[in-house]
């Protein structure tokens, strides 16, 4: 830092014109993550001033994005939770009036365009040199940015100058933002020499590729938080996966919360190249989330549809089933719709011939009959899987389970491959289980 008693201050400042991206959230958690590390504050500013494009629906998207990934960003000193560049047009005013009375810049007549004139800043034509606290020395020559329009007017100001001067007035030491950005920051530099100003530090940190290691766009798939969000991912986990990307701790864990990813943040450990965005690597961190959660934070993402009629230990087998299956919420409705439980809501249908196992010896109907009369003894309500389970397999280990278990499936089923037939029989209940046995052994006789 400039100055090493500055109390470090980050800042996100997204611009109103679209939805969260996530290259910006990671910007965002990267932002919260070093001022937290280091005691800091970190504050939200919108970047609004174009006018024409940005949306109060896209403003309240992205804080409400940030929200529900566990960004808390700081209130600003005067007590406002968000800054607004659309508000400060008399700051910008004043700014610009005083460089134009010192001769760093000044109102130019354009003979093009539908401007008859704007505001250029007077450039030095020098060269600029900063230290990237991860990309280390960089230097420009700022001769071919020549005269740089820094405002339509007076009382537009454009991005870098509303930049340089926001910064300052947040009281900003760290700017961390994506490589794309490299390019602006000799042009703000020029302007905060002009201004008088510090120099905050700065670091840029890779942008996210798709696999094929071009831009992430819309083209590869969901971009947005939004959507990953209603395709039932825990905030936990896309924070999770969105740190490492670009960041390693050092050692080969990947699962951390946000508390641990605070305290082992640090810029020095970010790489300098491309971080490869790898949605099923998201998947498995997702998982992990699920299954901590387990049974009770499955439970309030089962569609209506599912739960309806159903007795609770039939809702906590069907709950129980797909905690082994899914890595998201969303693949819930997916599995369902696409016809891998129909079994659940209609009888199956199947020929007789498939209830003979392949490799059994014997016949399926005395297996079948023995099933009915041991789950006749269990009480509908303690019809778990567990419960079955005790009931049958001495008979099954008995027997041989392939014997025992496969005509059961097929009876509960009607298919080769399903869930097993314990499984099926607590997601179905006691009395939906005791009329498809009944059915099978008619079909046996």
């Amino acid at each position: 830092m400039n100055n090493p008693n500055a109390r470090v201050i980050t800042r996100f400042p997204p611009s109103p014109t679209g939805h969260l991206h996530i290259g910006g959230a990671r910007t965002a958690l990267f932002n919260y993550l070093f001022a937290r590390r280091h005691g800091g504050g970190v504050y939200l500013r919108l970047e609004d001033t174009d006018r024409d494009r940005s949306r109060g629906e896209y403003e309240r998207g992205i804080v409400d994005s940030l929200a529900w990934l566990g960004l808390a960003f700081d209130k600003l000193p005067d007590g406002k939770a968000l800054w607004r560049q659309s508000e400060r047009a008399e700051t910008y005013r004043a700014h610009l009036k005083r460089m134009v009375a010192s001769g760093s810049a000044y109102i130019s007549k354009e003979a093009e365009g539908e401007r008859k004139e704007v505001v250029r800043f007077r450039n030095p034509n020098k060269k600029i040199a900063f230290d990237d606290l991860i990309r280390g020395r960089i230097e420009f020559d700022t001769t071919e940015l020549k005269d740089m329009v820094i405002a339509k007017s007076l009382d537009e100001p454009l991005y870098h100058l509303a930049v340089v001067i926001d910064d300052r007035e947040m009281g900003v030491t760290h700017v961390i933002r994506g490589e794309d950005h490299i390019s602006n920051t000799p042009r703000q530099i020029l302007l905060q020499e002009a201004l008088q100003f510090p120099r905050p530090e700065y670091a840029h940190i890779p942008l996210i590729l798709a696999p094929d290691r071009s831009k992430l766009s819309k083209r590869h798939g969901a971009v947005s938080v939004s959507e990953y969000r209603e395709r039932g991912y825990f905030p936990e986990a896309l924070v999770n996966y969105l740190a490492l990307l670009g960041w390693n701790p050092g050692d080969e864990r990947e699962i951390f919360s946000l508390e641990e990813l605070i305290k082992e943040f640090d810029l020095s450990k970010i790489q300098k190249g491309g971080a490869i965005f790898d949605e099923e690597k998201l998947r498995w961190v997702n998982r992990h989330y699920v299954r901590k959660g387990g049974r009770e934070g499955l439970l309030p993402h089962l569609p209506p549809d599912i739960t309806n009629g159903r007795e609770k230990p039939q809702v906590e087998a069907i709950a129980d089933m797909l905690l082994e299956r899914v890595s998201t919420f969303g693949d819930i409705r997916r599995e369902f719709l696409a016809g891998e439980f129909d079994y659940l809501f209609k009888d199956p249908t199947y020929s007789g011939d498939l209830l003979k196992w392949k490799k059994a010896t014997d016949n399926p109907k005395p297996h079948l009959e023995r099933i009915f009369s041991l789950l006749e003894g269990v009480p509908e309500e303690s019809f778990t899987k567990v419960v079955i389970q005790n009931a049958l397999t001495p008979y099954a280990e008995a027997k041989g389970k392939g014997n025992v278990l496969w005509p059961m499936r097929v009876a509960l089923s009607g298919r080769e491959q399903s869930p097993d037939p314990l499984t099926i029989a607590a997601m179905l209940g006691k009395t939906a289980t005791r009329k498809r046995l009944t059915r099978a052994l008619a079909m046996l006789q």
